[in-house]
Order: structure tokens, then C-alpha cells, then sequence
């Protein structure tokens, strides 16, 4: 197994950080889209157990996040505008750019929580360029909210300014996701019921930072694109989809917002849909406790579908 990263410019000029994790004779290629206020650098035990089960690993650093940021300026930022979709093109620019040195593969697209929400995207656009598919920690259909939070989020930009940050927004916005665990001592204890991958979250210069008021912007109206029916039905019929969130996860309203968007995906015509909820579970499935038990029920169903 080696690693190989470098940056790659995307069509807009903006250099994003890759890192390509290859198998020896790799019976596959797994990219993985990472969250918000998170990096590429987290994944690497998964990286590693998927390395051993014979599949390359790309990753890269979203725009506004890790290496990309520290390379390019413009923490927690995608785009003046449109940068949903400027994000999903970088996924998919950095995709095929990998497999142009790596070769075709079977193919499957990982992404977890925000992305997942691109990854979503990436499939009703690309679909047929991908073989298996991974949704972890996503959610449902915001309802109400989600019209409310694109007015609010575009006042905050608006007055505040497109690129400034505001704690009031992001705790307007994920204010209750801790609710549950206020006797916990962190306010990312949602994350995880592991302490020490929490610690390890709050000690990250790179993680659990403010994201900028334009990017919720940009979250939001991302939010309402992949949930339309139509959009969603452009998703090839035979991709398989595997859901994996825990069960007290937020993010997925606790596996009710998880079987909404699995049940949109079974209604648009979807053959092979799959839930899987770990018991007591909470946001990072593969910063949990039994992580090893959720990386190959990953591994199994990239083995058996990809």
C-alpha cells in the first residue's frame, strides 16, 4: 500500500488537496467526500481497512476545509455563489482526474454528512459513472426549516458579509443537535459516545470551526435541490445505495430522516436500498464505538454490490 497527494486545480483555478491510497492489484476505487468543519486526515484508519480488503482509496479536502484552505485561503468558505454545485464539480473533477492514473475500477462513492448531501448530488448527476454508493450520517427533508434557514443565512451574508462567520448562525442552526447529551461535558458530544474521538475532534485546529454565513447559503439551497423528486428520480434505477447513520444521530432526526430519504430513493424507482442503523449510535459511525463493525459493514457492501 502507498499514498501518494498533491493539489489539483479544478476548472475555476482553485487547487484542491488530494491524497490517492493505493491497494496492490486493487479489486476497486472508494472515494470519500468528507463533512463539514472536517478534513481528509480522519479517515485514515478506514482508509487503511479498506486498503487491506484490496480497494484504492481516494480523499480530498473540500473547498473552504484542511490543506485546501490552509492552500488557498477562505476557511468554512465554498463560493460567492453557486458553491453547492462548485463543490460537487470538484468532486467530480478530482474523481476523474484520479482515475485517469489509477485506471477504471469498479467504482464506489462514499460521502458523510455534508457530504453525503454532495454526494447525493453527485449521483443524480453522475449516477452512471458510479457503481455502489455510501451514504453516511445524511439526513431527511428539512421541512419548514429549511425555507427559513436559506432566509436566515442569506440575511446574516447579506449584513454581515458573505465570508465573515457568525457563532450566532451556526448555533441557530445546530444549536439542539447536543440536546440530547447536555449531560456530556463537550458540545460535539452528538458526534460520538467515544470521548477520545471527541477530544481528538475539539483538539483539531482543522475541525469544529465557525463556517462562513454564505456557506449555509449554499448548504440549504443544496439541501432543496437533492431532495426534489424529480432530481432525485435521474439517479440510475440499478445503483445500489447503502444509508449508514446511527441511531441517535441528529443529523438523521434518529434514523426517522435516514428512512425518509431512503424511502425517496425506493419511490424514484431505486432497485438495491439499504438502511443500516448502529444501535445507539450517534453522528461519526466511523469515529464510534464498534467502528471496526461499521467499516466492514461498509467493506461488505462495497464487496458485495461494487
Amino acid at each position: 500500500m502507498e499514498m501518494s497527494s498533491s493539489f489539483v486545480r479544478v476548472s475555476d483555478g482553485h487547487e484542491l488537496f488530494c491524497s490517492v491510497h493505493s491497494a496492490e492489484n486493487p479489486k476497486g476505487h472508494v472515494h470519500i467526500i468528507h463533512g463539514m468543519a472536517e478534513h481528509s486526515g480522519r479517515y485514515k484508519d478506514f482508509i487503511q481497512a479498506l486498503n487491506e480488503q484490496g480497494f484504492t482509496v481516494s480523499i480530498h479536502d473540500q473547498r473552504g476545509h484542511g490543506k485546501t484552505a490552509e492552500h488557498n485561503g477562505g476557511i468554512g468558505y465554498f463560493a460567492d455563489t453557486g458553491g453547492f454545485l462548485r463543490v460537487v464539480e470538484d468532486a467530480h473533477e478530482i474523481i476523474r482526474n484520479v482515475q485517469a492514473g489509477i485506471g477504471k475500477l469498479p467504482f464506489t462513492l462514499l460521502g458523510h454528512s455534508m457530504g453525503s448531501f454532495v454526494a447525493r448530488r453527485y449521483l443524480q448527476l453522475y449516477g452512471d459513472e458510479v457503481d455502489c454508493a455510501v451514504l453516511a450520517g445524511t439526513g431527511g427533508h428539512p421541512g419548514f426549516s429549511l425555507s427559513a434557514g436559506i432566509a436566515t443565512a442569506k440575511s446574516f451574508s447579506r449584513l454581515e458579509g458573505k465570508t465573515a462567520s457568525s457563532p450566532v448562525l451556526g448555533k441557530l442552526i445546530f444549536g439542539s443537535y447536543n440536546k440530547d447529551f447536555q449531560d456530556e461535558k463537550s458540545k460535539f458530544s452528538w458526534l460520538s459516545r467515544k470521548s477520545e474521538a471527541v477530544a481528538q475532534y475539539e483538539a483539531d485546529p482543522w475541525c469544529g470551526f465557525e463556517m462562513a454565513n454564505q456557506f449555509y447559503v449554499d448548504l440549504f439551497e443544496g439541501l432543496a435541490i437533492i431532495h426534489r423528486m424529480d432530481e432525485v428520480r435521474r439517479i440510475p434505477k440499478n445503483l445500489p445505495v447503502l444509508f449508514i447513520s446511527g441511531s441517535m444521530d441528529p443529523v438523521g432526526a434518529k434514523g426517522n430522516g435516514v428512512f425518509e430519504a431512503a424511502s425517496q430513493f425506493n419511490r424514484a424507482g431505486l432497485e438495491t436500498v439499504k438502511v443500516y442503523l448502529a444501535e445507539e449510535g450517534r453522528h461519526e459511525v466511523l469515529h464510534e464505538m464498534n467502528a471496526k463493525t461499521y467499516q466492514q459493514v461498509i467493506i461488505d457492501w462495497i464487496n458485495d454490490h461494487g
